[in-house]
């Protein structure tokens, strides 16, 4: 397979004192040229002010190291579920959360948030589509910024949405603001959904087909530890999982996704990062047996 322009990072923390500092040097020490992060804890919804987080330094770091800023990837904290209205106190917090996250991802220069796309709890797909959809609506129209949203693809725990290109089509279609939706692949995930990952030229052809490849904003690039249609959602690092080195490695360069960035969100083992390590298989093509071991 001949190689494309390779845009790859992970997960990195974002923690005092240096904050976002912390973060480029984090995945520099990675090998990364794109990382994604967290403005805050994913659990909740509490944010440290902006003017605290070291934002125009981490900025200055990225220049230097020759990032580029729109290859960057902000996720919102996992409190969010607008996809559910039975609680509105609860609807309307997340959609706040939305609209400060989009303004929050701003002020890093970045581009591109990516969101869950939530729970119905017992609504029903088709009204969790539709609650998720007109809080998208309310969030674009007052959060003044021009950062699009990438609806993430799920693995179907309990009542999640997304599951499905299908079911994202269709809250594209629901939404007023389309030129602000695209899309997160997970390739944990579409496994766990049911999707062949080892057909990844057919997957692609058929979210082309539903969605659109043009809406295709993010890949995050995960083993998974459970086989396809488990709808478990357990990422695996990569090689030690059912997707396996060469799967992924296919899905990192192929050429349709050239200058999309993949993010690894791998777990970590023995208390050590896997990143740099994955990182640098994934872009020579080389497993190294035993790498984590």
């Amino acid at each position: 397979m001949e190689k494309t322009e390779l845009y790859i990072g992970s997960h990195v923390s974002m923690n005092a004192p240096d904050f976002f500092v912390g973060s480029v040097k984090e995945a520099i020490s990675y090998g990364s040229n794109t990382f994604m992060f967290y403005t805050g804890a994913p659990q909740n919804s509490f944010r440290k002010p902006l003017n605290e987080l070291k934002i125009e330094e981490g900025r200055k770091l990225l220049k230097e190291a020759g990032f580029d800023e729109t290859k960057l990837i902000v996720h919102a904290p996992y409190i969010i579920n607008a996809a559910n209205y039975t609680k509105p106190d609860l609807w309307e917090m997340s959609i706040n959360t939305i609209v400060s996250e989009l303004r929050r991802t701003a002020a890093f220069g970045v581009k591109t948030l990516v969101l869950h796309p939530g729970s119905h709890v017992g609504m029903g797909a088709e009204n969790g589509i539709l609650a998720l959809a007109k809080a998208l609506d309310l969030a674009f129209t007052t959060d003044g910024t021009d950062v699009k949203i990438a609806l993430e693809t799920m693995a179907g725990k309990g009542h999640e949405i997304g599951i499905t290109f299908e079911e994202i089509r269709s809250i594209i279609d629901h939404c007023n603001h389309k030129e602000r939706l695209g899309v997160c692949l997970d390739t944990c995930h579409i496994n766990d959904a049911g999707y062949n990952v080892e057909n990844f030229d057919e997957i692609l052809k058929e979210f082309d087909k539903v969605i659109g490849l043009d809406r295709l904003l993010v890949v995050h690039v995960n083993d998974t530890k459970n086989p396809i249609g488990a709808h478990k959602d357990r990422h695996e690092n990569i090689g030690y999982g059912y997707l396996g080195f060469d799967t992924l490695y296919k899905v990192v360069h192929h050429p349709l996704l050239k200058g999309i960035p993949m993010i690894l969100e791998t777990p970590y083992y023995n208390e050590k990062a896997p990143y740099k390590q994955e990182i640098e298989m994934l872009r020579s093509g080389k497993f190294i047996k035993g790498w984590r071991d």
